[in-house]
């Protein structure tokens, strides 16, 4: 039988997916990409502002005017190196199903919609499918019998089985768990005999005994891991027992705490970070502000300050718990409000970050999931000399439009990173918040 043709394809791509890559359309292989007319107008209406969403519409538009001096909407311009396909801006917009009338309404979602409709008319031998990260919009595509998907370039095939940065390991005997306490390290092999992981984390269990372990890359051994106290917090289970230890080892510069609410991922991570102070110059916390992408920061009377001090309360909260823990006339307590006061613990924008070099510092992202993975690259590449970054978040809950589990920027940190040298990953189960809080997540 003689080979099966192959159909061409044209993604359409809508505003979405741009302002989530402005790269975007560099992945769709030799297929040929078309932009509504629609979407070019919305990204103008995103070009000014400092956030990264901002910063992929100016990328994007540029990137169109970089590419040809030819008219886009007149012809399919090829898109720059051999495995591309070709590019055009769409304008007509007059599909015989109008998505407008079928939906009630005009929006410009029906317009990218009617456009989408007219080139499969106009190209009916190709393959047309619309490219959306707004679940509406896939679905008004689909009750019109267009072909849509989402954008899964960056996204985690198995969120099922990401990795937990630790293995629960039953022995038969207890030989490698007293020669953990005895010298303190044993061999890899002795615990299982998979390859080892960079940073690794280890319940060894028996039927009378257990010790805690991680994998260090530099002695090539499984090495103990002791409980330990940061500025008055001690760990409440073994996962927040290799929390603390990867945040407080000197030799992992990059550490993802994730889990439910309640588990302690904040906390911990500000109690080290203030146990370490006097081995960095300022310790930096920072939290997404989800509401308007930190554009409504300018609608706020105030400075900086008290414009992102309303979202900056959860750390504020984990910071009186950590302060708390003393008396008011003891040198801990006085200690926490002078860092504040000197401005050494900072709390700040991530819209600032931009452009800067981070040197010396302890960096603390909470509710990293919502992120995008443009923008966990931005914060790390500003990583300079002796700088530690720690994100911490729960990636089964996303406030971030356009964002989920598998496309979010802390699971595809902790996908891609995993198993190296300078990187720690530690996923908490079990909250520690109150009896109240644990029943609430379990059975609510």
């Amino acid at each position: 039988m003689p080979a099966k043709k192959k159909v061409k394809k044209i993604f359409v791509l809508d505003t979405s997916v741009l302002l989530y890559d402005s790269d975007a359309v560099k992945n769709f292989e030799k297929h040929d990409i078309a932009i509504p007319i629609t979407v070019l107008e919305e990204l103008d209406s995103f070009k000014k502002g400092n956030t990264v969403t901002n910063l992929h519409a100016r990328e994007f538009i540029r990137y169109l005017d970089k590419i040809t001096d030819a008219n886009m909407l007149q012809q399919w311009i090829p898109l720059n190196g051999r495995t591309h396909g070709k590019i055009r801006v769409i304008s007509d917009e007059g599909s015989s199903t109008n998505a407008s009338k079928v939906f009630g309404s005009e929006k410009n979602d029906h317009r990218i919609l009617n456009a989408a409709l007219r080139l499969r008319e106009i190209e009916p031998e190709k393959k047309v499918t619309l490219v959306s990260k707004d679940i509406n919009l896939r679905l008004k595509a689909r009750a019109l019998s267009l072909d849509a998907e989402d954008y899964e370039t960056i996204r985690i095939k198995d969120i099922d089985h990401l990795y937990k940065g630790k293995s629960l390991i039953t022995l038969e005997d207890n030989t490698a768990i007293n020669q953990l306490y005895e010298k303190g390290r044993v061999k890899q092999s002795e615990i299982e005999p998979s390859q080892p992981v960079s940073n690794h984390y280890y319940i060894l269990k028996n039927h009378s005994s257990s010790a805690l372990g991680y994998y260090n890359p530099k002695s090539k051994k499984v090495e103990l891991v002791k409980s330990v106290c940061a500025y008055g917090v001690t760990p409440r289970n073994a996962e927040q027992t290799f929390a603390m230890h990867a945040l407080m080892n000197p030799d992992i510069l990059l550490t993802t705490i994730t889990g439910a609410a309640g588990t302690g991922k904040t906390l911990l991570a500000l109690a080290c970070a203030i146990e370490q102070r006097r081995y960095y110059r300022q310790i930096y916390l920072a939290r997404p502000i989800v509401p308007l992408s930190n554009r409504d920061l300018g609608f706020l009377p105030g400075d900086v300050k008290s414009k992102i001090d309303p979202y900056m309360q959860p750390l504020w909260d984990n910071l009186s718990i950590i302060k708390n823990q003393f008396s008011e006339s003891s040198k801990q307590y006085k200690k926490i409000d002078e860092l504040v006061q000197t401005d050494k613990l900072s709390i700040v924008p991530l819209a600032y970050i931009r452009g800067r070099s981070l040197n010396n510092v302890i960096f603390i992202i909470d509710e990293a999931q919502n992120l995008t993975p443009h923008e966990i690259k931005t914060i790390i590449t500003r990583a300079g000399e002796n700088t530690k970054i720690i994100f911490t978040g729960d990636i089964f809950q996303i406030d971030t439009p356009y964002l989920d589990a598998q496309s979010n920027g802390l699971s595809y940190l902790v996908d891609r990173m995993h198993n190296n040298d300078l990187y720690a990953h530690i996923a908490l189960e079990k909250g520690e918040r109150s009896e109240l809080a644990n029943l609430a997540s379990k059975f609510l």
